[in-house]
C-alpha cells in the first residue's frame, strides 16, 4: 500500500538519539527565523516594509527539522511564505532583511521582495507567489537532478491551500511516472488564508492525496523538529535511490495571520493557546535543559546573540540604498541587449 504513516525503517530511525550538535543547531536556527519575523513584523507596522508580508512564527520547525535531513547542493523551493527557508539554510540575514525593505543590497536586489527572495548559493530556489506554481517547477528541478546524475533531490514546499490546484496533481502525477527526485512537503498549518481546511477540501487528511498516484505518504508532526528529520531522511533516502517522490503532511500551525493585513478572527484563542503549547523552540529548549547540553544561562547567551544579529540586519538595510530605476530593465532577460527593453 503506497500511503503509509510509518515504515519499519522510519520506526528504527525513530529510537535513535540525536546529537547536542543537532539540538543546538535546531534551536538556534529557529530563533534565529523567530526574532528576524517577529522584527520583520514591527517594521511592517513602521512601514518601513511595505507589500505583502507573510511571517513564518511558529513553522520553524519545519524548515530547521528539514534542512539537518539534507546534503549540500539539494535544492529548496516554496512558496511566498519564504523568510525562513532562506535563513534555515544560511542565507545572510543582512540580505533578507534589505530584500524586505526593497534595497538595492537585498538578496533579489530589491526586486523581489518578501515573496521572491532567491539565493542560488545554498540551493534555495525562491519563493514564489503563485499559488501552487512553485509544485511543477520543483518537479522540473528534480528531473534536470535526475538528467544530469547529480544524486541530488529537490524539496518543494508549499500549503495547504495549493493542494486545490491543478499544478498540484498534475507534478505529482508526472514525478510518480517519471521516479523523480523529489519531496513535496504540504505546510499544512490549518488555513488556506482564513478557510480552514475542513470547509475547503472533502480530504481533510491532506498526505492521503498521494495515495491517487500511488506515492508513498505520510503525516508528520510539523511542531517537533525531530519527527521532521526523520520523514524528510526517509523520503530524501528513498529518491536518491531512484525510487520516486514522497508526499508529506507536516501539520504545523502559524501564529500569526495568513499575512500580516490578516487579523486571524476566524480562529478562537483557545486554538491558538493549545498550539503554543507546543511551540517548536520550546519543546526543543526542555530537551536541551532536559540532558543538561546547555544551561539556561547558555540559552539567553544564544538569544541575545540572535537579537544582536537581527538589529544588525536592520541597521544594514536602513543604511542600504534603494535601486536605481534603470535596474528595473536588468535580470529580466538572460539576453542583456534584448532588442524589446527600452528605458
Amino acid at each position: 500500500m503506497a500511503t503509509t504513516k510509518a515504515t519499519s525503517k522510519a520506526k528504527a530511525k525513530k529510537a535513535t538519539k540525536f546529537s547536542k550538535e543537532t539540538y543546538m543547531f535546531w534551536f538556534e536556527n529557529m530563533l534565529l527565523q523567530r526574532r528576524f519575523e517577529e522584527k520583520a513584523g514591527q517594521l511592517y507596522g513602521q512601514q518601513k516594509i511595505k507589500g505583502f508580508c507573510h511571517l513564518y512564527i511558529g513553522q520553524e520547525a519545519c524548515s530547521s527539522g528539514a534542512v539537518t535531513a539534507l546534503e549540500k547542493g539539494d535544492k529548496w523551493i516554496t512558496a511566498y511564505r519564504d523568510h525562513g527557508h532562506p535563513l534555515a539554510l544560511g542565507s545572510s540575514p543582512n540580505a533578507i532583511m534589505a530584500e524586505l525593505m526593497a534595497k538595492e543590497t537585498g538578496i533579489s536586489k530589491g526586486k523581489g521582495g518578501s515573496m521572491h527572495i532567491f539565493d542560488k548559493e545554498v540551493g534555495f530556489m525562491g519563493g514564489h507567489g503563485i499559488v501552487g506554481g512553485q509544485i511543477p517547477l520543483g518537479a522540473g528541478i528534480a528531473f534536470a537532478e535526475k538528467y544530469n546524475e547529480t544524486g541530488k533531490l529537490c524539496i518543494c514546499m508549499m500549503g495547504d491551500g495549493a493542494v486545490r490546484q491543478g499544478a498540484f496533481h498534475e507534478a505529482l502525477n508526472m514525478a510518480m511516472t517519471w521516479k523523480l527526485p523529489v519531496i513535496f512537503v504540504i505546510e499544512n498549518n490549518g488555513y488556506a488564508m482564513g478557510t480552514s481546511v475542513e470547509r475547503a477540501s472533502n480530504v481533510t487528511e491532506l498526505y492521503k492525496l498521494g495515495s491517487a498516484y500511488d506515492m508513498p505518504s505520510s503525516p508528520v508532526d510539523g511542531m517537533n523538529p525531530e519527527n521532521i528529520h526523520i520523514a524528510v531522511e526517509e523520503a530524501a533516502d528513498r529518491a536518491r535511490r531512484g525510487d520516486g517522490p514522497t508526499l508529506l503532511e507536516f501539520r504545523t500551525y502559524r501564529y500569526k495571520g495568513h499575512s500580516m493585513s490578516d487579523p486571524a478572527k476566524y480562529r478562537t484563542k483557545e486554538e491558538l493557546s493549545d498550539y503554543k503549547d507546543r511551540d517548536p523552540i520550546e519543546q526543543v529548549r526542555a530537551k536541551i535543559l532536559e540532558n543538561k547540553w546547555a544551561t539556561e544561562a547558555d540559552l539567553k547567551a544564544i538569544d541575545k546573540k540572535i537579537k544582536v544579529v537581527v538589529d544588525e540586519s536592520v541597521k544594514f538595510a536602513e543604511e542600504s540604498d534603494y535601486p536605481d530605476p534603470s535596474e528595473a530593465f536588468k535580470d529580466v532577460y538572460v539576453q542583456e541587449d534584448y532588442p524589446f527593453i527600452t528605458e
